[in-house]
């Protein structure tokens, strides 16, 4: 039993003149304890809106999501909040993340007073262990996020993310927005942890370096389909579809000997929005080798 298990999960949003953004459509993925699976993308392609789904901020509109073999879409207030325990989520802008009128550690707390574990003395210990666990030292609880670098406010938000001791860490584009020597630092940061603590990462990038760095597993996403899944060796080495060619074909090397002419894309960019009443069509997936799965094209 995997830890989390997307199955054929569908999402819409309207749309002007009652057209449709198909953002999600039929998507399938499981994560496994211990794991991370990498979910890239082009931006729009319903990376987030997967997530989204996955933690229950937006609500499914086909399909379900199980967290332990139960199907949180129909649990009630009360044992959502429980599963919200089992899973936590760490945004893009640590910056927006945080309340700017709010010390960190403060906010770093807060899940703890939420959810009923502790507070005063106790809570502060937690979170100053929390602080040494990211890698900062107990002082800068106090400060204000407009205090720390890009780098330290997202370590703030990752240890905000760990209050609870979750299974399960959503990273929603969680290095992109910082340098590339910070991300760096936080993707080590992110690797000790996972070892340290046992976590399980669904991490969702459009970075397909950071990718091959941290990811067990990788599924592609083209137009709110998951197009290719499999191992990283095999999404890298012997990427089968052709999206997924063309996105490892548009990632920078920086050593011009090894460079390799590309293919020009001509013609217009497809949309995710269908008039009232239609859709696009569902792939259906082969198992072109063990666990590695391909959209028919």
């Amino acid at each position: 039993m995997p830890l989390v298990r997307v199955d054929r999960v569908s999402k819409q949003f309207a749309a002007d003149r009652g057209a449709r953004v198909h953002a999600v459509v039929k998507a399938s993925l499981d994560v496994h304890a211990g794991e991370t699976v990498a979910v890239v993308g082009e931006s729009g392609c319903g990376k987030s809106t997967l997530a989204n789904l996955v933690m229950r901020l937006l609500e499914p509109d086909d399909g379900r999501v199980l967290v332990k073999g139960v199907d949180i879409a129909h649990l009630k207030r009360k044992a959502m909040r429980e599963h919200r325990q089992t899973m936590q989520i760490i945004f893009q802008d640590p910056f927006a993340s945080l309340d700017p009128r709010v010390r960190v550690g403060k906010s770093v707390a807060e899940p703890l007073a939420v959810h009923g574990i502790c507070r005063g003395e106790e809570a502060e210990e937690r979170v100053g262990r929390l602080f040494e666990l990211v890698g900062l030292q107990r002082i800068m609880m106090k400060n204000y996020p407009h205090q720390f670098s890009g780098g330290q406010r997202q370590r703030v938000c990752i240890a905000r993310a760990l209050a609870l001791n979750p299974e399960l860490v959503i990273a929603d584009e969680a290095v992109s927005a910082l340098d590339v020597s910070v991300q760096a630092q936080v993707m080590n940061l992110m690797l000790e942890l996972q070892q340290e603590l046992g976590l399980s990462y669904l991490f969702i990038s459009h970075d397909l370096a950071v990718v091959e760095r941290i990811a067990h597993r990788v599924a592609v996403m083209y137009l709110g389909q998951v197009v290719e899944l499999g191992s990283r060796e095999q999404v890298f080495r012997d990427p089968r579809h052709s999206y997924t060619k063309r996105l490892l074909s548009a990632v920078p090397i920086a050593d011009p000997r090894q460079r390799t002419e590309r293919a020009l894309l001509t013609g217009e960019i497809p949309s995710p929005v269908w008039p009232a009443g239609a859709g696009p069509e569902v792939v259906t997936h082969v198992e072109v080798e063990p666990g590695h799965l391909v959209a028919e094209e």
